[in-house]
């Protein structure tokens, strides 16, 4: 009998390690999901390639290493369809199909790309293929005819880009052959850096999911505190504080008792900084113990990516039938 779930789509660009800011943001929310929908998760190589196209050569190692986290925070294979985007061939066939009929004014209107033109500078992002950034994402979803995406706010005019084409296609050709996916808010918890701004290796403010102790420790006493608290005295502001978000986050049970020695000055910040290493230690320590074990038996990840693959492809060959056939092709 098939599968009574409604299906999801999502993925992750491998453009590096993942870190706490991935698990907070997107992993968490991914093993809650895969108890309650049929969930795809796609590492999203193509989408990777249009930031990263001059320099692709980590990508393949990426891959492996991202796959590996996912597995070691409880991504279930048993439970989700794991699979690398750019071997299933249908996303760049749908994705070509699209960008015959996805009108240009639609893709320069889109706030994130005009946010990125103006922003990033460290990279060539005028192309053809970044401008079809929301096209590819598109066929990804529309591909597997997910009726949820979870996302964040910021990302909800991609996935109105993305009805809207749905939209188009069903109406020039008249068949309903595309759900218009609704949005599954994800709630905001944009973890911060080291250093206070957004988590990212662009900023090298990240603690890794696959970091050992003494890289934890180590970075974590590089943390920005309370800028107002300079000698052990002065009292604290936890509010202000990036340490004091981690606890909130990571340790919630002794969050008051931390607010207290905080507020009252009984503890300094680099005895504070100490204590929530200890936390993330203890946090990481699992995922470490199952990342080696499958590092251990690659080919055990082989294996999962490839019964993925499968699976992705039988459903997304479906979809081009259906697509083909309201088109007359």
């Amino acid at each position: 009998m098939a599968s009574q779930k409604k299906k999801i789509l999502s993925g992750m660009r491998p453009t590096g390690k993942l870190h706490l800011g991935h698990l907070v943001g997107t992993l968490d929310n991914w093993i809650k999901l895969q108890e309650e929908y049929e969930c795809f998760y796609m590492v999203a190589d193509w989408h990777a390639l249009m930031g990263e196209y001059e320099h692709p050569q980590e990508m393949p190692a990426a891959i492996i290493d991202n796959v590996v986290d996912w597995l070691s925070v409880g991504i279930d294979p048993s439970k989700a369809t794991l699979f690398i985007q750019s071997e299933v061939f249908q996303h760049l066939e749908l994705h070509m199909v699209f960008s015959c009929l996805t009108p240009l004014g639609w893709l320069e209107r889109c706030p994130t790309y005009k946010e990125q033109m103006r922003e990033v500078t460290t990279r060539n992002l005028n192309t053809y293929g970044f401008l079809g950034y929301p096209v590819l994402q598109a066929a990804d979803i529309l591909l597997y005819k997910a009726e949820k995406v979870p996302v964040g706010e910021d990302q909800l005019p991609h996935l109105e880009l993305t009805r809207e084409i749905a939209r188009r296609f069903n109406g020039l050709y008249g068949r309903q052959v595309f759900p218009e996916p609704d949005g599954l808010l994800t709630a905001a918890s944009r973890l911060p850096g080291l250093d206070g701004r957004k988590m990212s290796k662009s900023y090298n403010n990240t603690i890794n999911l696959s970091d050992d102790e003494t890289a934890v420790r180590q970075k974590v006493q590089t943390m920005i505190t309370d800028p107002q608290r300079i000698k052990l005295s002065d009292k604290g502001h936890p509010d202000i504080c990036n340490v004091f978000s981690y606890y909130s986050i990571f340790a919630p049970q002794v969050r008051e008792e931390v607010s207290a020695w905080c507020t009252g000055a009984s503890v300094g910040c680099t005895e504070c900084k100490k204590r929530l290493a200890g936390h993330l230690v203890e946090k990481l320590a699992p995922f470490n113990r199952r990342r080696r074990e499958l590092l251990e038996d690659k080919q055990t990840i082989r294996d999962i990516l490839a019964e993925g693959r499968k699976k992705a492809q039988a459903v997304a060959a479906a979809t081009m039938d259906d697509v083909r056939a309201a088109m007359g092709l």
